[in-house]
């Protein structure tokens, strides 16, 4: 299909799916990504040939240089700023060891495995320690899971692209052997760990912070703000390319420098951006389904599922097993957090980037790239739901109320237990709820003990305790708070 009419029909294809399963795919054990990769598999030249499509077709470099960038600058501005600042040591635990325990852990098993180079396994290592927000949306906006396994979650997959790029573009240079000497890497390092960066932040803070100061001049419709922050993705990406620099890198520092700098970016953007980034991603996912379909049969299938059950199954959990080992979580919760760091788009993603460098065996990586996406897609969509049930229900039947239920922040779980606190008995608090300024009297009982007796003392506040950051951040400050959880 090399014809516009037939591109058309193509997203024509992926707007229209995606609409009409939602719901169906809201509720069942399946995933959006599972569907349109399963999709592309079929569609693709290895089984019907309806589309014909190789690992180097411009489309697909398009389509997922866009989502790339996308993604990656919206993983940034998302992020919680003030939180990461209170709470630093947390990602740098996750992004630090778990992260590199994990690339060692996969490039290890991949060299055995695969018969892969040094070069080609640490790259296979670091293209699958990415893990992918979009299958994990199910687990981060289900309440039923406790905050601050969600943000543990979140925070790893909003950052650690940030990690394993840079990696990634290291070993791409290495294995190019296009450096020689050591002025030579000092200017490929400068270049990429700062030079990036700086153009990220610059275009980034300057941009968003110039369309506040025109809008409250002139009151620019909404429609066009988030045709703006489009535009500021792409300048980004597009700045950090003419000076030499890495254009994704630069996406995501334009992203952190609006969150840093707490310039306000209409909403209206953030909505638009994740829509256009939503259908970008479904029709990468249908492409690169399409493109391994013809990819499969070139390498040995069965080592590459045992390295996609080892890589998701053992190494990942034993890594953040170790890294979560002084935390105050359930050994249910380091299980959960270790289970669910699913493979997806961005490994393909940064797959294909070492595809574009030409790197020696780059094909055979992006298969097998894609053979353990394919697993932890099906895996990871599959049980998405049914783990969260039951972790749900481990929590609320425990007999001891699991640390992760009471914080509200990934922080809070390597703090240990809280100082004592003032206690006010029931007789006072009677008094206090009676005198001209009484109190606000916070119910922060967890899920499963407002679950077993849900009525609450009258005119109190329900706040679940991993929460409270939240109501805190809003509530009055020139009123006493009572909080009850028994």
């Amino acid at each position: 299909m090399n014809d516009l009419t037939s591109w058309f029909a193509l997203v024509a294809l992926v707007l229209l799916i995606s609409a009409l399963v939602s719901r169906f795919v809201e509720r069942a054990p399946v995933s959006f990504p599972m569907l349109f990769l399963g999709l592309g598999l079929l569609l693709g030249q290895g089984v019907t040939g309806v589309i014909t499509l190789g690992p180097h077709s411009p489309v697909l470099v398009a389509v997922a240089t866009l989502s790339l960038a996308l993604v990656l600058f919206l993983d940034a501005v998302n992020l919680e700023i003030e939180e990461l600042r209170r709470d630093w040591h947390v990602p740098l635990l996750s992004l630090g060891p778990g992260t590199l325990l994990t690339v060692v852990g996969i490039a290890l098993v991949a060299h055995w495995l695969l018969g892969t180079t040094l070069p080609q396994s640490l790259l296979l290592g670091a293209v699958l320690a990415s893990t992918d927000i979009i299958v994990l949306r199910d687990i981060v906006r289900n309440e039923r899971i406790p905050r601050s396994v969600r943000r543990a979650l979140s925070i790893e997959a909003g950052m650690n692209d940030i990690v394993v790029l840079p990696i990634i573009l290291i070993l791409i240079a290495i294995s190019q052997a296009s450096l020689h000497g050591a002025f030579a890497w000092f200017g490929f390092l400068a270049q990429l760990l700062v030079l990036s960066p700086v153009v990220g932040l610059i275009v980034g803070g300057i941009g968003a912070w110039l369309m506040g100061q025109v809008d409250k001049r002139m009151n620019i419709r909404r429609e066009y703000q988030a045709m703006y922050g489009m535009g500021l993705v792409l300048a980004a990406y597009a700045a950090a390319q003419v000076v030499g620099g890495d254009g994704f890198l630069a996406a995501y520092f334009a992203g952190l420098a609006v969150a840093i700098f707490d310039v306000t970016l209409c909403d209206c953007f953030l909505e638009y951006g994740e829509v256009t980034a939503e259908m970008a991603m479904l029709l990468a996912f249908l492409l690169f389904g399409a493109v391994l379909s013809t990819l499969f049969g070139t390498i040995a299938i069965f080592p590459a599922l045992l390295l996609a059950i080892i890589a998701i199954g053992i190494i990942r959990p034993v890594a953040f097993d170790l890294v979560l080992r002084r935390a105050t979580i359930s050994a249910a919760g380091r299980a959960f957090i270790g289970w669910f760091g699913p493979r997806g788009l961005s490994a393909l993603l940064l797959a294909l980037l070492v595809v574009e460098a030409n790197v020696p065996g780059a094909v055979s990586l992006l298969a097998v790239t894609g053979v353990v996406v394919l697993v932890s897609v099906v895996a990871h969509g599959v049980t998405a739901n049914p783990l969260a049930a039951r972790y749900a229900r481990q929590v609320a039947h425990a007999q001891q109320t699991p640390a992760e239920e009471r914080e509200g922040t990934v922080g809070g779980l390597f703090q240990g237990e809280a100082d004592a606190v003032p206690r006010v008995a029931p007789e006072e608090l009677a008094e206090l709820l009676a005198s001209d300024k009484p109190p606000v009297v916070l119910d922060v009982r967890t899920r499963a003990q407002y679950d077993v007796a849900q009525n609450q003392i009258p005119g109190s506040v329900r706040v679940v305790p991993d929460q409270i950051l939240e109501w805190a951040a809003k509530a009055a400050r020139d009123r006493t708070v009572v909080a009850y959880c028994t």
